[in-house]
């Protein structure tokens, strides 16, 4: 499944230089309690068990208890610095986020993917599959804190994980994937038929070669206005990296996404 995917997404990689400080690079996951928070220069460093009790790790970027809350979710060999920059642009338009590290992912420049490390310390699978654990502890770790559904965000292999968690929790109210596609329909279900009738609201986008693989989600149904497939103009880019401050072509990916977050709330006639 990894290979497939990879052929099917462009791999790139970004050595970029990222705000703050790991503070968890000595800790130990055996000592630590069921929950631990722990101030960083900008986003606080947060850990919480996923249901195989792997500890993960998060930067958390509050900016008001009572606003919406974001999850981020990273692409392969990456880690919750992937939204560096991002989160901080999401704060500005009033959310919350939660950027995670899963355990199929891995080290940016030098910040490390502490989850994916615990996972190989105590001998646990990093299949992208293996990370939706991760994810469906990071959703129970932000609807308890903030009381609330929270909005998921995935890039590359996790969007799709995030669809599935749109599809299937009720925790989650809206989904925001950068690079979808029905690639998990062999070990983890079709997505296809679950889509016929998900009403919740959508952002689907991605590369302009990969927009074949995003519309097959959403094949002869009908959307309402807040379930959206954006298409990029130019080539456009592969996951979360098209918001990435100063990347080249990602404004268009901006104008499209903060256009959906201000209509989250509203109904929707029917669009084709």
């Amino acid at each position: 499944m990894k290979n497939k995917l990879l052929l099917l997404s462009p791999a790139f990689l970004l050595l970029f230089s990222c705000g703050g400080t790991n503070t968890s690079e000595n800790s130990n996951p055996e000592d630590s309690t069921n929950q631990t928070v722990e101030k960083q220069n900008g986003p606080t460093l947060v850990e919480f068990e996923a249901e195989d009790s792997l500890l993960v790790s998060a930067n958390l970027y509050e900016i008001d208890p009572s606003k919406p809350i974001i999850i981020l979710c990273h692409q392969a060999g990456y880690n919750k610095y992937e939204y560096a920059g991002i989160a901080e642009r999401f704060n500005e338009l009033g959310f919350n986020c939660l950027s995670i590290d899963q355990r199929s992912g891995g080290p940016i420049a030098d910040q490390r993917n502490e989850t994916w490390l615990r996972a190989i310390q105590q001998n646990k699978p990093t299949d992208y599959l293996d990370a939706e654990k991760d994810i469906v502890a990071a959703i129970n770790y932000a609807y308890n804190k903030y009381k609330q559904p929270v909005i998921l965000l995935g890039s590359s292999y996790s969007s799709t994980l995030c669809v599935y968690q749109a599809i299937e929790n009720e925790k989650v109210s809206a989904v925001i994937a950068f690079s979808p596609g029905n690639y998990f329909a062999p070990e983890r279900g079709d997505l296809i038929e679950p889509m016929i009738t998900f009403e919740k609201p959508f952002f689907f986008t991605a590369a302009h070669e990969e927009i074949p693989y995003v519309r097959e989600l959403v094949f002869g149904r009908q959307r309402t206005a807040n379930q959206m497939i954006f298409v990029p103009e130019g080539e456009g880019m592969h996951g979360a990296r098209a918001l990435w401050p100063t990347q080249e072509g990602g404004d268009e990916y901006w104008m499209a996404l903060e256009e959906f977050l201000e209509n989250l709330g509203d109904g929707g006639s029917v669009v084709q």
